[in-house]
């Protein structure tokens, strides 16, 4: 029996929420590129996901944003001694309403995805010893979210960029936390699990870390030079951060819908240039180095970029992942719970190695 390790080119699941094209460096939600859903509100995008149809519809996030004094205190609690994510992944099993529902529903989709920002918000200023900034029913989600993060009213070009990140991360295939979140459901466990699973997933620094070791390579490319510390890291047999994908065998479309939306901050500073430049000279290198890889900036390149330039630390950085791939998470809940089978690969014995 030929085995696939990791599940590697295994297909697990039929789908219709989304399709990746790894040849052509294409992604669609749906039958929609990317492009075109770019140009949508957060809420919007996510109604096309979740139902597979575009209007105007107005989705309930705002009355389902306020967290239970009961969450805020265990959130406080665990932020003193957890780390941001582990605070974050916790606190979504305690919202759980008690809702055992099967298949999973839309309500709990929106419930999930609109309380998501406030768990990390809360966590976050947790960790500053900072107090909660309650949300707002008269924002947007993407403006609330930032809103609740800093404690007071962001630009709309910071809003804008952040909703760019936010729509065009929140779905992509069966990759390892939205497979996670499938199995859980399988078992016709509930959504909270399902989430809080994904979350753990996401976790992993081979999943969702990437971003801030974007900013550690380009800290260390700064200090010396693209090919000095490529050739380091070669040896080292450490990966480039940021450069690369699993699917992709061209640059990731979700890094140039990225780019396109850093390169329209203004007045623009000096570093996104430098970090423009820093990518071409890295896709060279790699090039050189690794002939016929096909090694390109991923989305986590210009993600770290584009949320240093709008003052995003770099410890939200999965945590804002986590946000906003709860859309696709649960799409992906309620695909699974409507024509459920249970998850039960085999395994190849091998005896004592």
């Amino acid at each position: 029996m030929e085995v696939s390790f990791g599940l590697k080119g295994v297909t697990a699941v039929e789908t219709s929420i989304s399709d990746i094209d790894g040849e052509e460096g294409a992604l669609q939600y749906r039958t929609t590129g990317l492009a075109e859903c770019m140009k949508h509100s957060f809420e919007k995008v996510s109604h096309y996901i979740w139902e597979n149809e575009w209007r105007e519809q107005k989705i309930s996030f705002e009355e389902n944003r306020f967290l239970s004094n009961s969450v805020k205190t265990m959130i406080q609690t665990l932020a003193a001694d957890q780390s941001l994510i582990a605070t974050i992944r916790s606190a979504v099993s305690m919202v759980d309403i008690s809702e055992d529902e099967w298949p999973v529903s839309r309500k709990t989709a929106e419930r999930l995805t609109a309380v998501m920002p406030s768990i990390v918000a809360c966590a976050y200023r947790a960790k500053q010893d900072k107090l909660f900034v309650e949300p707002r029913t008269d924002l947007g989600h993407v403006e609330n979210f930032l809103y609740m993060i800093n404690g007071q009213m962001p630009s709309e070009e910071q809003t804008a960029a952040l909703e760019s990140y936010m729509i065009a991360t929140m779905e992509h295939g069966l990759n390892a936390s939205t497979f996670t979140s499938r199995v859980v459901i399988s078992t016709q466990s509930d959504a909270y699990s399902a989430a809080a699973a994904a979350i753990g997933a996401l976790k992993g620094p081979l999943h969702g870390g990437a971003p801030t070791g974007v900013m550690d390579y380009l800290e260390e490319v700064n200090k010396s030079s693209v090919a000095t510390v490529i050739d380091e890291k070669l040896q080292n047999g450490e990966k480039i951060m940021g450069f690369g994908h699993r699917v992709y065998k061209t640059t990731d479309p979700r890094a140039t819908a990225l780019k396109e939306q850093l390169l329209q901050i203004s007045p623009r500073p000096d570093w996104v240039d430098r970090a423009v430049m820093i990518e071409e000279e890295t896709v060279e290198h790699l090039n050189q180095r690794k002939p016929g890889r096909k090694l390109y900036a991923n989305v986590e390149f210009y993600a770290a970029a584009l949320m240093k330039s709008i003052g995003i630390p770099a410890e939200l950085f999965t945590p804002i992942f986590c946000c906003s791939r709860m859309v696709g998470w649960t799409a992906h809940m309620m695909e699974q719970s409507r024509n459920n089978v249970i998850f039960r690969p085999n395994a190849k014995y091998v005896g004592d190695q």
